[in-house]
């Protein structure tokens, strides 16, 4: 079923290529820190094949009060694939919606003590290289800055995910990653799809410039530069030829 809600993560979880103590952390509601998240996520994982997890998420919904969900179920930008699937639980809308996530923040499973957003890299590195792969998809949806500037270059690709879909992720920071040369394609390519974030100027110039970002990308957005960023991309020895040389062309053509 669809939640009619998505995040790098979510998609992750829907193309089903996440590892099982990842859905059992998932399905403790220790993963998702936002109530449409944790809830697609739910849904999604008590009809997951691994008896333990789909039983899990089921005992996971069934601590999240009636009253609370009702209230969410209510709210203008809740699916309706949602309401339907409470429907059949007999929990319906309620008159009056209720914006509060609190309710829905399930801190269960073995997570580390949260640092605060004061951290440092030395410190972020040290604890960071002591958790296992669930622990570190915890901490880049709920972690420090720090953490999640370590963790979107994690070789684990729901790590890096799962910083792309934390709601403490500030658009500088995403400006940072589509500049990093040292973080998968497939990270500069859900920045480049992420409508939100192309909105921001500062994005889509760091991602033409940026070497590893996929050519098909970074000629997608080739005329979003501004003449005076055309001309400095066109002597770029950095990036492919193909993008240097078509930025050439752009510039003697509009002249």
């Amino acid at each position: 079923m669809d939640a009619g809600y998505r995040t790098p993560l979510l998609d992750l979880f829907k193309g089903g290529d996440v590892a099982a103590d990842v859905r059992l952390l998932a399905a403790q509601g220790a993963l998702a820190p936002r109530a449409h998240e944790q809830l697609a996520l739910l849904v999604l994982l008590v009809t997951d094949p691994d008896p333990q997890i789909a039983t899990t998420a089921e005992a996971t919904l069934g601590m999240i009060p009636k009253e609370a969900l009702s209230g969410f179920l209510a709210r203008p930008d809740v699916s309706s694939d949602l309401v339907e699937f409470f429907g059949k639980r007999g929990i319906e809308p309620a008159e009056v919606a209720v914006e509060s996530d609190d309710v829905f923040v399930l801190t269960k499973g073995d997570e580390p003590e949260a640092a605060d957003d004061k951290d440092d890299e030395r410190s972020a590195l040290a604890r960071l290289a002591m958790m296992n792969v669930p622990q570190r998809v915890a901490r880049a949806t709920k972690g420090t800055r720090e953490e999640r500037a370590i963790l979107i270059r994690d070789p684990n690709k729901m790590v890096a995910m799962a910083v792309l879909s934390s709601p403490k992720l500030s658009d500088t920071e995403v400006e940072g990653i589509a500049r990093m040369a040292n973080v998968s394609q497939e990270v500069l390519r859900v920045v480049s799809s992420t409508r939100q974030w192309m909105k921001n100027y500062g994005v889509v110039s760091a991602l033409i410039k940026n070497p590893k970002t996929p050519v098909a990308v970074s000629m997608n957005l080739l005329p979003r530069l501004t003449d005076k960023d055309l001309k400095m991309l066109s002597t770029n020895r950095n990036v492919p030829d193909v993008l240097r040389t078509t930025a050439r062309k752009k510039i003697v053509i509009d002249k």
